[in-house]
């Protein structure tokens, strides 16, 4: 069994008593044959061997995945089943994520999920991710499109741009009184949209906003969008996915704000004038710094440009992004 076999086989089995072994088992395989972090961490003077605190692990910032291919890999050649790449909507450079095996991110994708909300066959999806559509290798279409196969229904699916028909697939279901729950998934400049333009009665049906405003409209803070979504739509609240582009784990927030991170994903802040003074448990306000343990082919450990803190529990709250860091993804509500 190649170490690659050993530790998959052991992320399959992962669950918080062991999230600190593997951990620290990662780190020696990724600053061993990740190349490009093996190199960072050697310019940090920093000898892997004597690290036994998961913070005191050198995280690799997260610039890195747009002007290097971050790969970790034991074999001399390795071949790629998909590339995920951002929608660089800040500068324009986009970061990239290489992965020899999609089933992997997919897998994980589901657990995570499943473990928060429950069976996927118990929803129906419906999708309005339009500016993630309209181009290639988008993490979240690739998760939601598995979400969606997995709900077993017909009525599941994307809409790109038609509102309009969105809308009454939703006063059809509701109508028809169907036992399967409702997600609304959708990027939230799509998502103000449709509280906006149709004033419909959501209500009973689940909000799920990934964020990002992708330059169409004006950037508010997380309070607001949510205020405006849940009175356009009429429901109490709205549930918000934490990913990126660099991280094949996903943490979600059931109508507060808060993120609860899943087995395979831990938060740390730094110290927002000193990225080396990391604390593992602090409610301080600082830079979001993020343990991906699924990223196993690639750096499990980023320094992310997001601002939040941690709760004693565990979980997080994202209250916006360092200046002049690009505009990405989920993180554009600034607090």
């Amino acid at each position: 069994m190649s170490d690659r076999e050993r530790l998959i086989k052991q992320f399959d089995a992962l669950n918080v008593e062991n999230f600190t072994e593997f951990a620290l088992s990662l780190f020696r395989y990724q600053s061993k044959y990740n190349l490009l972090y093996k190199k960072f961490i050697k310019a940090l003077k920093i000898d892997p061997l004597v690290i036994e605190n998961i913070s005191d692990i050198p995280f690799l910032p997260i610039d890195f995945f747009k002007r290097h291919q971050v790969v970790t890999t034991s074999e001399a050649t390795v071949n790629f089943e998909a590339v995920f790449e951002s929608s660089g909507t800040g500068s324009g450079t986009t970061s990239k994520h290489y992965l020899p095996s999609l089933n992997h991110y997919i897998k994980n994708a589901e657990k995570i999920f499943q473990q928060e909300y429950g069976e996927l066959h118990d929803y129906i999806i419906l999708a309005l991710l339009p500016s993630y559509l309209e181009r290639t290798g988008s993490s979240l279409v690739v998760m939601v499109d598995d979400f969606i196969k997995k709900t077993e229904s017909p009525h599941s699916g994307f809409y790109l741009n038609d509102l309009n028909s969105l809308v009454n697939k939703v006063k059809q279901l509701k109508s028809e009184n169907t036992r399967k729950k409702i997600i609304i998934w959708g990027v939230s400049f799509a998502l103000l949209d449709l509280a906006e333009n149709y004033k419909c009665d959501f209500s009973d049906c689940i909000i799920m906003e990934t964020g990002g405003m992708k330059g169409r409209r004006k950037e508010i803070v997380r309070e607001e969008l949510h205020s405006i979504l849940c009175e356009g739509l009429k429901v109490n609240e709205i549930h918000s996915e934490y990913g990126m582009t660099e991280l094949l784990s996903q943490s979600y927030s059931t109508g507060n704000g808060i993120f609860k991170p899943s087995n395979s994903m831990k938060i740390l802040i730094r110290e927002v004038n000193d990225p080396f003074d990391i604390k593992e448990y602090a409610t301080r306000t600082g830079g979001i710094n993020v343990i991906d343990l699924a990223n196993i082919d690639s750096c499990a450990f980023i320094e992310t440009q997001d601002v939040g803190k941690v709760n004693p529990d565990g979980s997080f709250q994202v209250l916006g992004r360092f200046d002049n860091s690009d505009i990405r993804g989920c993180n554009l509500m600034v607090q």
